[in-house]
Formats: structure tokens, C-alpha cells, sequence
């Protein structure tokens, strides 16, 4: 054996070098010119699989250089372009460029941000990452947490935290099984799907969701709230939590955050809000009243991947007593030397979620941070709102569309074709149909992307911008693809529907 090792991983220093600085040139271009790009390709499975190929694993190594030539070339021109302008699909935001350059330096140091011994900076700056997410959202510093993939991990790991707060002390060694009463969660039909997750995969079962109807704003009614959980209490069950939506999925609308506070507080439940979208907006001086009762929160779920416009993927829990967090996940086997270096206390987060070993999410939003500030912040959050609220007038507006409704940064509207009040062959099935088939259109026709909603038995088109390239320009433009399109649509149902009725007279 050589004294000095060569391995087939090793790529020399100046190889290095060039094939870094070519990939930077691409991606530069690449983010330049996007907007000049289609949103997506509209490409198959089937067509993606044979652009990739089917070869079988290989035997010898290729060059990094030419993997990297291929690679660039495959993923820049068969993706979904998530950074378009006029890409407002789901809750995926355009990604800052800051994040892409930060998350190439945290894998070339590639840290385990699971203990502080084997990440000593970069524990220190998740930490500040954590707090400075508190102070944005304007809640208490003194607020602990984690950064976690995203929103389904943020809201389970609040979830776990407050079944161990407030479930009997001996459910560690005995388990959720021989425990009773039936612990209960209560949650808001707009809430989103991670609640049900949580109660499978934690052994609650869906029996145990209480879903509490939600006015004509798609809030959750506090009443109803109250009834359900003295109905429970009688039956002698144990509500445990109450989930509380800032900016539900659909629609973006936000709870009554401090009515939710006060009745955890009277009934003694633990209040988690579900902000993993909505809640960058409680920066907002002028939305202040909406967030009122955010200081409340035994715990928050935020998604700096979504409205902070991190790349994919980091999300955060926020609690209020991160001992809470601690008493959930923290262990201390054997093998794990990771308390004994230094006189003071080690922040280790393995013992804050359920991770052991974890990648360093915190550097790229805490370099966005001091990139952008809160000001910054505070400038692109509310242009967010303005282009949705532009998109709702000019919908409500055009003849053939219908604004459905307007909360934060997502719109949902509708296509009505002209003279659909006075065809009384055009049901709401036939609206529903059309707008359906229209979506599936226009995702997979490259102009725009954007996602649904269902909507008092409404099948919504869905904006959601979290997108720090929309402009005025692209809001207009969609609303005339929006439009072409439905028109397009509309006269395809109908010829078939001819063609349909002369089968029928035919047989």
C-alpha cells in the first residue's frame, strides 16, 4: 500500500477549481435568464426515464467533469423551475441564490449538527438562527428550538413535545397504549394533513382528531371549540392540544389566534400554531392585529423554505419552554461522550428532535438573514401580498373569471365561461370539471403553475406567491393564459359533449 493514499473520490485542486467555477457560470446563467425559460417541461415519467437512461450500475468511474457536464444539462432543462416568476404551485418558494452558495459550504464542511463537539460553529449559529426566527415572528428570544426538513417535522416534533407535557408522566415506560384517559387533538378542517399523520404514526388514531368546523372565512368557530372539548371532558376523555392554523393551505386564511389562547389557557391544553406557511407575515407592522395571540403559543411551526425563501429544505420549531423539547427526545446512551468536554453545558440537538445525525440547515438562513434583513424581508413579504391581492381584483374584475378568495399571498378564482348564468346546462359539476382539466392544463403547459383548492364545493385555481421574481407584469400575463386557456377548454368539453350526444342518438 502507498504511503499516501489515492482514492477515486479525490478530485485534484485545480480540477477542482474549474469544474466549480464552470458549474457557478451555468447556474448564473441559468438564474438570469429563467424567467425566459418555460416553468416546466410537461415532460412523462416515462419520457423523463428515457432522457435518463436505463444503464445499470457501473463498473468503473467516470470523470467528475463529464458527470457534472451531463448532470447540469439534465436538471436545468427537464425540471420544474420552482424560481420562475410565474411559478406559484403549492407553497414552494423562488430560492435565494445567498442559500445555493451557502448550502455548497456547509457540505464542504459538512458538519453533524447533531452534537456540539462534532459541530461547534454551526450549532452556534443554528442557535442564533432560532432565535433570530423568534424576534422576526415577534415572539420572546427566550422561544428554543430546532431546524428540521420542513413542515410535516416541525409540526411533529411540537406535536410529541406537547403529548409528553401534558400526558401522565409514566407514558415513556408504559406507553401510549396503557395510558388513559384517550388523549384528544382538536383541529380545524383547513389544518393540514400532517395532524392526521401525527395521529397514525403516534398511535393516537384518527378517532382521536376532533375536527372543529370553520366560519365563512375558513377560520376555526371558537365556540364549536368550547362544546367539543366540554363534550369530551364529561365523557371522560383528555383533550391534550389544539392546533391553530396562521395561513391555512387553501386559502391562507389565519385563526383567531388569541380566542384559541384563551381557551388552552381556561381548559389547560397545550396551543400550537400551524405556521409553516403564514407565519413569516406576522413581521408585517400593518398585520400585527391578525397574529394577535402568537405570544401565546406553547409551540410554532415555521418553514424558512417557504415564505423566508430558503432552498429546500429547513424547516423550524419554535417552543416557548425548550425544556419541554428535551424531556421529549433527549437520551444519553453509553456511547455518546458528547457532555463531558467543558465545565458548561453542551446544546446538543439530537436531544431536541427526533435526528440524531443532522446536515447544517442553519447556515443558509442565517446568511439570508443578515443578507436581506428585516427590512428586506418586510419589502418582499408585503409585494407578496399585493401581487395576490392584484391577482383577486383583476379576477374579479374580468367577465370570465371569478375571485374566490384572498387571504396573505394566495388567491383562488375560478373559470366561468361568458354566459354561464344564463346556460342552465352548465352546472356547478361542469365548473368543477372544466376548472380541474383546466389546471391540469396549464401545469402542464410550461406558461404557468399554479395548484388548487377545494372551496365551498368549488374546484379553485390556487396562487400562492412566495416568489421574490413575480412582478405586476407576471400577475397580468396569468390572468390572459389563465383566461386563452379556460376558453380552449371550455370549447373541447363542449364539441365533445356534442360528440357524445350523437353516439348516444346513433346506437
Amino acid at each position: 500500500m502507498a504511503i499516501n493514499r489515492e482514492t477515486p473520490l479525490e478530485i485534484s485542486h485545480d480540477e477542482f477549481k474549474r469544474i466549480g467555477y464552470q458549474l457557478i457560470d451555468m447556474i448564473s446563467y441559468f438564474i438570469e435568464t429563467i424567467e425566459e425559460k418555460p416553468v416546466t417541461w410537461g415532460e412523462t415519467p416515462s419520457q423523463i426515464q428515457a432522457i435518463l437512461g436505463n444503464g445499470a450500475l457501473p463498473e468503473a468511474g467516470t470523470s467528475a467533469s463529464q458527470i457534472f457536464s451531463r448532470t447540469t444539462e439534465l436538471l436545468l432543462n427537464h425540471s420544474l423551475l420552482n424560481g420562475h416568476p410565474k411559478f406559484l404551485g403549492y407553497v414552494t418558494s423562488s430560492a435565494a441564490p445567498i442559500g445555493a452558495l451557502a448550502d455548497l459550504l456547509a457540505a464542504a464542511i459538512n458538519p453533524n449538527v447533531g452534537a456540539n463537539i462534532l459541530s461547534p460553529m454551526a450549532t452556534a449559529i443554528e442557535k442564533q438562527t432560532i432565535r433570530w426566527l423568534a424576534e422576526f415572528i415577534g415572539v420572546s428570544p427566550t422561544y428554543g428550538g430546532i431546524l428540521v426538513s420542513g413542515g410535516n417535522m416541525a409540526n411533529f416534533n411540537a406535536f410529541l413535545a406537547a403529548r409528553t407535557a401534558k400526558s401522565p408522566k409514566r407514558i415513556k415506560e408504559s406507553g401510549l397504549v396503557n395510558s388513559s384517559p384517550k388523549m384528544l387533538i382538536y383541529a380545524s378542517k383547513a389544518t393540514h394533513t400532517w395532524i392526521e399523520k401525527a395521529a397514525v404514526l403516534f398511535g393516537h388514531g384518527l378517532n382521536a382528531i376532533r375536527w372543529i368546523p370553520t366560519d365563512a372565512s375558513n377560520k376555526m368557530n371558537t365556540q364549536l371549540l368550547i362544546q367539543a372539548i366540554d363534550k369530551d371532558k364529561k365523557r371522560g376523555k383528555k383533550p391534550f392540544i389544539v392546533v391553530g392554523n396562521a395561513g391555512d393551505v387553501s386559502t391562507g386564511a389565519v385563526d383567531n389566534l388569541s380566542e384559541i389562547a384563551a381557551v388552552c389557557k381556561t381548559y389547560e391544553l397545550w396551543f400550537h400554531i400551524d405556521g409553516a406557511y403564514g407565519m413569516p407575515a406576522a413581521v408585517l407592522p400593518r398585520l400585527k392585529d391578525l397574529f394577535n395571540g402568537l405570544e401565546e403559543a406553547d409551540s410554532i411551526a415555521i418553514d424558512p423554505h417557504k415564505w423566508l425563501y430558503a432552498p429546500l429544505e429547513v424547516g423550524c420549531t419554535l417552543v416557548k419552554n425548550p425544556q419541554h423539547l428535551l424531556d421529549t427526545f433527549s437520551s444519553h446512551p453509553t456511547y455518546y461522550n458528547f457532555n463531558n468536554q467543558f465545565e458548561e453545558p453542551a446544546l446538543n440537538y439530537y436531544e431536541y428532535g427526533l435526528q440524531n445525525s443532522r446536515g447544517f440547515r442553519a447556515l443558509k438562513v442565517w446568511m439570508a438573514l443578515q443578507q436581506v434583513g428585516k427590512d428586506g424581508y418586510i419589502q418582499m413579504i408585503n409585494d407578496d401580498i399585493e401581487l395576490a391581492k392584484l391577482l383577486f381584483e383583476l379576477a374579479n374584475r374580468h367577465p370570465e373569471l371569478e375571485a374566490v378568495t384572498h387571504n396573505l399571498s394566495i388567491t383562488t378564482l375560478r373559470y366561468i365561461p361568458l354566459g354561464y348564468l344564463h346556460d342552465h346546462k352548465m352546472d356547478e359539476a361542469y365548473l368543477n370539471n372544466l376548472n380541474e382539466k383546466l389546471l391540469n392544463e396549464l401545469q402542464h403547459g410550461g406558461e404557468v403553475f399554479l395548484s388548487n383548492a377545494l372551496i365551498t364545493e368549488k374546484y379553485c385555481l390556487r396562487a400562492c406567491i412566495v416568489n421574490f421574481r413575480t412582478s405586476k407584469k407576471d400577475i397580468e400575463e396569468i390572468v390572459e393564459i389563465v383566461v386563452h386557456k379556460g376558453r380552449e377548454m371550455h370549447q373541447k368539453l363542449q364539441r365533445n359533449e356534442v360528440t357524445e350526444d350523437m353516439d348516444k342518438k346513433n346506437r
